[in-house]
């Protein structure tokens, strides 16, 4: 048989089953415009398309650096448009890349060679590329995109392990359609659960049930869910599910209680259709605290049910992912979370506190070294730490400990993307920001991480579109939320609306630096001198330490001009360097 050395890129729209499912015509419309843009693409770049079979193309090209490049382009033009499609009904290709030894007979080719590209394809996410470690090792220095090391994976029909690498590249992001969403979508709010126990003390262990079906619900795109500071402000108070439904504009809540006694547990739930009162379904489970997660896990697959959403390729895995089994080290992790919004010092030590001990107990609890990773970085860009750099970098060992116990973790990935921009790494923080928000798309933090991101590298307008979904996922928003809305409005000359948001800040949380600042340089840029300097003063009061340079080093902007423009207007109004 002939045999050749060939660069082969294999390529299929993830979740094409349930889009069909859900309107074959449709999709089949999209998917053949999609496979006339892939072939011109590929054309172009002077590849061939050997085979099609479906919603897949297997193409080969005469270069590796050239199949690469083709298939960014490949990403980028779906991304665009994409865009014109509400979420649901978009077709999303993955991509692998392969050089292998093939089998050529009669125009197709066929082997191992093949069969490790379409591998590759399926670890890749929609909308991504993935290529072997012969590819990465060919382009990795000679194009202008980055690669992430994804491990060694066993992949069906490969005799041996396989190692991959995700491409990471600029694409336009993807702007959430709706911050209001119509209360016919199956938006839910989690209420804390009620202590039903005698002891105080069990507080904590209520509301981490209640976390925990919040974080599990998070997970799933066809959910809108409420953030849990938010949701939470109804604590111990005897409010009307109808009226919490209105205030947080949702249509379902879910609600409950917990009795703990001894190595006993009794938690009951029920979940409420607000505008009518009814209970789409309810039910109380009596059992040993051991089966405490199976119980959470249980009423995640009745509320899923319960609202007929259907659980989307990969997010299964995600839902039903147990972190541990430990429960001191949950409660530990449960407690932690208590101090996450409070932007003070005293606070965050209180947290890192509880979390160092959760990871004590149980080493291999991804979620709280993704928190305890979170706060340490925290430390750096509120300048509390005395060894910044030591501290950066035990946030970003947390944040490798996290992914490579849980690399679907959403909260693994903001911490990431928090790291990489803390040091300047612009591009590969907005990679994993988007990665966070794939994984939890109702995950307030995450999204509101990708907008503080976005303002960093200087987009503004998809940052403001991006953080007014956050603050609808939490209509009672953190303060840090509010800041990184008055940056985007800031940067984009909406001073006087910018100038209300920070004020709104200052009025939420005191001591929380950040505002006062971003609303010194407001002033300055406005030209209202005095009341500049007048920030200024209550700047240095809450930090006297403070200069210039300390703050534009946490983080900056990618774009050097913006960073200079912040330091004008800091100096006019009198702060040192």
């Amino acid at each position: 048989m002939d045999r050749k050395l060939a660069v082969i890129l294999y390529a299929d729209v993830a979740g094409y089953s349930r889009l069909t499912g859900a309107d074959e015509e449709r999709t089949h419309r999209i998917l053949s415009a999609y496979l006339d843009l892939l072939t011109k693409l590929i054309g172009d770049h002077g590849g061939t398309v050997l085979h099609y079979a479906g919603d897949a193309v297997l193409a080969e090209f005469p270069s590796i650096v050239i199949a690469v490049t083709c298939a960014v382009e490949i990403q980028r033009s779906l991304a665009q448009r994409n865009r014109e499609f509400p979420r649901d009904q978009r077709l999303e290709f993955r991509i692998g890349i392969n050089l292998g030894d093939v089998i050529v007979d009669r125009d197709e080719i066929y082997g191992d060679g093949v069969n490790l590209a379409a591998r590759l394809e399926s670890l890749a996410e929609p909308g991504g590329i993935c290529v072997s470690v012969a590819v990465h090792d060919q382009v990795a220095d000679k194009l202008d995109v980055n690669f992430e090391d994804i491990g060694v994976h066993e992949v069906k029909n490969i005799a041996r392990p396989v190692q991959a690498y995700r491409v990471t590249f600029d694409t336009p992001t993807r702007v959430p359609e709706e911050s209001q969403p119509s209360r016919n979508k199956s938006s839910i709010a989690v209420l804390p659960f009620v202590n039903m126990s005698a002891d105080p003390e069990q507080e904590f262990f209520a509301d981490g049930i209640a976390e925990d079906l919040l974080t599990k619900l998070t997970n799933i795109l066809g959910l809108f869910v409420i953030a849990r500071n938010s949701s939470f402000r109804y604590k111990g108070k005897a409010v009307d599910v109808r009226q919490i439904a209105e205030e947080l504009g949702v249509r379902y809540v879910l609600e409950g209680s917990v009795r703990k006694a001894g190595n006993r547990v009794r938690v009951t739930a029920q979940l409420i259709e607000a505008a009518s009162g009814s209970h789409l379904w309810a039910e109380a489970y009596d059992r040993d605290l051991t089966d405490v997660f199976a119980v959470q896990d249980d009423i995640t697959v009745n509320v899923v049910k319960a609202l007929q959403v259907t659980l989307l390729e990969g997010e299964q895995a995600r839902v039903w992912h147990r972190s541990t089994d430990n429960l001191e080290a949950w409660s530990c992790l449960t407690r932690a979370t208590a101090h996450f919004d409070h932007a003070t010092v005293e606070e965050n030590r209180a947290g890192i506190e509880l979390l160092e001990r959760a990871v004590e107990l149980d080493p291999d609890y991804a979620s709280a070294w993704a928190w305890l990773g979170w706060l340490l970085s925290h430390e750096v860009r509120f300048l509390w730490a005395d060894d910044p750099d030591a501290v950066m970098a035990r946030a970003a060992q947390c944040a490798d400990k996290a992914l490579a116990l849980d690399d679907g973790l959403a909260e693994a990935h903001m911490l990431l993307a928090f790291v990489h921009v803390l040091r300047r790494d612009f591009d590969n923080a907005i990679a994993h920001a988007e990665r966070g928000v794939a994984l939890g798309p109702s995950n307030a933090n995450v999204v509101a991480l990708l907008a503080f991101n976005l303002n960093r590298v200087g987009r503004p307008e998809e940052a403001l579109a991006w953080v007014e979904k956050a603050m609808r996922l939490s209509p009672m928003s953190p303060s840090w939320f509010i800041v990184v809305r008055a940056h985007a409005l800031r940067l984009l000359g909406r001073f006087e609306e910018a100038m209300k948001a920070y004020k709104a800040a200052i009025a939420a949380t005191p001591g929380y630096i950040s505002p006062y600042i971003g609303l010194t340089v407001c002033y300055a840029e406005m030209g209202r001198e005095h009341d500049a300097q007048e920030q200024a003063r209550k700047v240095l009061k809450l930090d006297p330490r403070f200069s210039i340079a300390r703050h534009l080093s946490t983080p900056g902007y990618k774009d050097k001009s913006l960073n200079e423009r912040s330091a004008r207007a800091l100096r006019q109004a009198g702060l040192p360097e």
